[in-house]
Parts: structure tokens; sequence; C-alpha cells
């Protein structure tokens, strides 16, 4: 379902369930930004990304209930579960909003926020940073650097991928000798 034009959207990235179904620490301050984000908003949309990892239910439907039990109506969350990783979450969020002109707005680590934005306005929304969560996101530093330093090659990785497969899916459309898309 399409939000109307007016309404921000709060995109939640998903990350990791601990095995007893509980929101690791990460996830926990990614879902408090959304609702600190969300309260600087009127009547906003809330998308948590994830699918089902290692345990637990699927990311986006922890996400879910905790917004709820934060007081979310639960008709303004929409769940996107089939999304295993950061840019598969960011194509099914741009198939599932369309071309909506709507503000759309991240709701994730400070680590991973760069890349989320940037991979969600090339899928063609309007991304923009929410709020970030306060602190770091582990208490354990050989965590925090390991994350950082996993944004180095992930970023141009991942922008190279949904560059091709853009380029891919817009194949069909190009004329022989054209040297532009249609």
């Amino acid at each position: 379902m399409t939000p109307c034009a007016v309404t921000p959207v709060i995109i939640i990235f998903g990350a990791a369930i601990r095995p007893n179904g509980a929101p690791s620490g990460a996830l926990r301050k990614r879902i408090d930004a959304a609702l600190a984000t969300g309260r600087r908003l009127d009547d906003p949309l809330y998308m948590p990304t994830g699918g089902q990892g290692r345990f637990g239910p699927p990311e986006a439907q922890v996400m879910a209930d905790h917004l709820v039990a934060a007081g979310v109506d639960p008709a303004r969350i929409r769940p996107e579960q089939t999304g295993r990783n950061t840019i598969r979450s960011a194509i099914a969020c741009a198939a599932l909003l369309g071309r909506t002109r709507a503000p759309i707005y991240v709701a994730t680590s400070r680590y991973h926020l760069v890349r989320c934005v940037v991979l969600l306005r090339l899928a063609g929304l309007r991304a923009r940073p929410g709020i970030v969560p306060a602190g770091p996101a582990s208490r354990r530093w050989p965590q925090r650097w390991y994350w950082r330093l996993r944004e180095v090659p992930a970023v141009p990785v991942d922008v190279a991928v949904m560059l091709f497969s853009q380029l891919r899916m817009n194949w069909p459309n190009r004329r022989i000798g054209s040297t532009r898309a249609e």
C-alpha cells in the first residue's frame, strides 16, 4: 500500500534478534531512534525491515511489536519482512512505497546510516537521516570497530550492486545503438 504524498515514512533497518527472541541492543536503539524521529513528525508511517534471522521471529515483526508496545497505532506500521540484508531491504521498501514524494527518514545505527540513505536514494526514494541512536551500538569496542570497518567496503560494494541491478532491469528498454535509456 502506498502512503499519501504527504505522509512521512520512517524506514527502520533491522539488526540481530537474540536467541530468546528479544531484540539486540543495536535493534532496540534503532527502534528508539525511530520513535524519537516519529515524535517530530505528523502521524508518520513506520516501515520496519528485516527478514528471518538465526533466532526468533523476523526482525521486522519484532520491531513492529515493540512499536505497538510503545504506543504506535498498528495501522501506522507496515513491516517489510523479505529483506535479509541492507540492500534487499532498501529495494523491497522502494518497491512497496512506489513513486511516493513523501519524505523518507532512516532509522538505523550511526555507522550504518550513510549506506542506508544512499541505497534508498539510488532506489528512487527521497531518503534523509532520521535521529540516530544515542550512545555506541555496542559496549564492546571490538564489536563497534568491526561494524564501523565493515561499512568501508560495504558502501561502495552495495552502491555498485544497486547500480548494476538498475542497469540490468532497464537494459531491455534500451534501443540497440542508443546511448541513453528511452
